[in-house]
Order: structure tokens, then C-alpha cells, then sequence
């Protein structure tokens, strides 16, 4: 390609941004949406990429900071105001389309996103900095008699509409740490966030909510294994911890997403 040069012999304004780009190099957070762009462009809902293009996006993500997405601890999104109710959430949209969502949560200290589940999507979500405590869980259908009676004792609430789950993840995480990935019926589908320092997550989702699609972001409340009986149903007392009972709810009224401007490295879309 000829280069267009002016009369004095300087490179054009163009030009110029070309190289400059080149000897910068891709930025991170632009290198994650080509990657996410390849990966997902043949995958429909309960689809999972195969392995090799998981640990595609993944090697992505494990190398991101704070510093690829233009955050800082010390930004207005993680301090928490005096107030009775949990802190806000700010959530930064990078990219929607039908095949995934690139954003970030910016949880202050204390905040909860709490129980909810990813229908028939693959997530990738990378702890940018921060400490954070993640609860998780996968259905567990497959324990239960074919005609289950549940017995509850949680309290003058109705059992009718609980089923039962399997506790996948129920640890603390501090950054940097590698990226965490649930997949549409494994890897802890139904998970809960609770930032135990001002915190930032970076989520991959493939593909995003869609209401018409039937991907409806449901809220769970979950319930000790121990205070509900089946009949048919055992599971020895040392591996009771690792269930519990999830009973759907509305979306918490205390429960405060705002969004905001995306303000990192330029992406091209």
C-alpha cells in the first residue's frame, strides 16, 4: 500500500495513528472482544464452546487487571455510602450482541449480587482486583426419588417449588487469581458475589440474558439441606453441607445495579 506523504515530506494525520497503534500494540480488553467474537460466533444457548476455545478466552482474562479496563480501587464505584440499605452496584458495558456480553461489576465493600443462575450460557468471570467471597451451586435433580414429598421446617415459609442443588464453590478469592467458568449445567451455574473488599469483575457471557429467548435472570433464596426431609432421600450426614434447597424469588428490592459509562481503552467493535 502506498503511503501518502505531504509536500513537506510528513506522514499524514492517518498514517501516523496506524503506527502508533502498531507500536503500542492491541490492547487487552480489545484482544478479549476478537477473541470472544471467534470463539462464540458458532455457539447457540447450551451450547459450550469446546475446550480449547474455553481456555482461548480464559488465557485472555487470567492476564487482565484493573489497568486494562482503565479502573482504579480509589474511583467513586467502590466506596460505600452510610446507609441501611446494601451498596450500589455499577455495572460498565463494554459489548452486547446475540452471541455474548462483555461488562464489569464494581461491587464497594459489603455489597451482594445475590443467588441467581445463567440459563443455558457459558461465563467466564475474572476477579480484576479485590477480595471476594463466591457461593455456587449446580442442580443435583438426579439424587432425588422419582415421587419426593418435601417436609419443611424453614420457618412458615412453603416449600412447594424447592428442588434440590449441590454446592460447587464456597470460598474466598483475592486478585489476582485465575478465572472462574460455569458452564449451562456444571462449574456452579446458580453463584452469589459478596465483595469483601471494594472489587471489580469482569464477566464473559455467552450468550447474554435474553427475556424472549427464555433467558430470564431468576434469584434463588437457598436452605441447609438438614432443615428439609424427603422421603427416599439420604445423604450421609458428612456430606449434608455440600446441599442445599433453592426456592425461586423475585429480584431482591434492595438489590441496586446502576449503570455507567465505560471509560477504559478505546474498543473497536
Amino acid at each position: 500500500m502506498t503511503e501518502k506523504i505531504d509536500r513537506n515530506g510528513n506522514e499524514n494525520g492517518e498514517l501516523k495513528k496506524k503506527r502508533k497503534r502498531r507500536k503500542i500494540g492491541v490492547s487487552r480488553v480489545q484482544k478479549l472482544y476478537g477473541t470472544c467474537k471467534q470463539v462464540f460466533a458458532n455457539c447457540k444457548p447450551g451450547v459450550v464452546p469446546s475446550p480449547e476455545n474455553v481456555e482461548l478466552v480464559k488465557a485472555v482474562l487470567d492476564k487482565m487487571t484493573e489497568a486494562d479496563v482503565g479502573l482504579r480501587p480509589n474511583m467513586p464505584y467502590f466506596k460505600s455510602k452510610v446507609s441501611d440499605r446494601p451498596p450500589k452496584i455499577t455495572y460498565l458495558h463494554l459489548h452486547e450482541c446475540d452471541k455474548f456480553s462483555i461488562g464489569i461489576f464494581c461491587l464497594p465493600p459489603k455489597a451482594v449480587i445475590p443467588l441467581h443462575n445463567h440459563p443455558g450460557m457459558t461465563v467466564f468471570s475474572k476477579l480484576l482486583f479485590g477480595k471476594m467471597h463466591i457461593k455456587s451451586y449446580d442442580w443435583a435433580d438426579n439424587l432425588l426419588p422419582e415421587s419426593t414429598t418435601p417436609n419443611a421446617n424453614i420457618s412458615d415459609r412453603d416449600c412447594t417449588g424447592l428442588r434440590l442443588a449441590k454446592l460447587k464453590v464456597n470460598s474466598k478469592f483475592k486478585a489476582p487469581c485465575k478465572t472462574s467458568i460455569l458452564y449451562p449445567a456444571d462449574g456452579g451455574n446458580m453463584h452469589c458475589f459478596t465483595a469483601k473488599t471494594a472489587c471489580a469483575v469482569l464477566d464473559v457471557l455467552g450468550p447474554p440474558y435474553c427475556d424472549p429467548e427464555g433467558r430470564h435472570c431468576q434469584y434463588y433464596y437457598d436452605f441447609p439441606f438438614a432443615n428439609i426431609s424427603v422421603n427416599g432421600l439420604s445423604v450421609p450426614e458428612e456430606e449434608q453441607s455440600e446441599y442445599a434447597w433453592l426456592k425461586e424469588r423475585e429480584k431482591p428490592e434492595d438489590l441496586t445495579v446502576a449503570g455507567a459509562l465505560y471509560s477504559g481503552p478505546n474498543l473497536v467493535q
